[in-house]
């Protein structure tokens, strides 16, 4: 079991599941919510226990974000409709060391903002065309 918290220590997670790999995200709707670039740890949804002040936000017709009420501290980014249901993508930051997990995507890569970028060859970058080629259903949450 692995343990994590807001900053504030009112929200706890728990996750009963490998965390091993971290999506970063880089369309419209994910830097306006992070400030940066978006990043997630993706476990399913019935291995991940949360209490405490919670917040979520309809930011499209099938996913949801989520805050501590307290801190405001980001807390996941999942579909709540549609065919990728199931699954949280934690932020990273609830963890201790992330859990240990390692960057390994990044997607609407082509959107980067020109003053930063990720570095490193074990990372698989996927553009706007291609992330949206495989899943279609995303293309309104890229809008800012």
């Amino acid at each position: 079991m692995t343990e994590g918290r807001c900053l504030c220590g009112a929200v706890r997670v728990s996750v009963a599941a490998p965390m091993t790999e971290i999506s970063a995200c880089h369309c419209g709707m994910c830097r306006r919510w992070s400030g940066a670039m978006q990043m997630g740890i993706e476990v399913p949804q019935d291995k991940v226990v949360v209490s405490g002040p919670i917040k979520t936000y309809r930011s499209s017709s099938f996913a949801e974000r989520a805050w501590c009420d307290s801190c405001g501290l980001a807390l996941w980014f999942r579909d709540v409709e549609g065919p990728n249901t199931g699954w949280f993508e934690l932020a990273p930051g609830l963890f201790d060391n992330a859990a240990g997990a390692k960057l390994v995507r990044e997607v609407y890569a082509d959107r980067c903002p020109e003053g930063y970028r990720l570095e490193g060859d074990a990372v698989a970058r996927m553009s706007q065309k291609d992330y949206e080629a495989v899943y279609p259903h995303v293309n309104e949450e890229t809008k800012p």
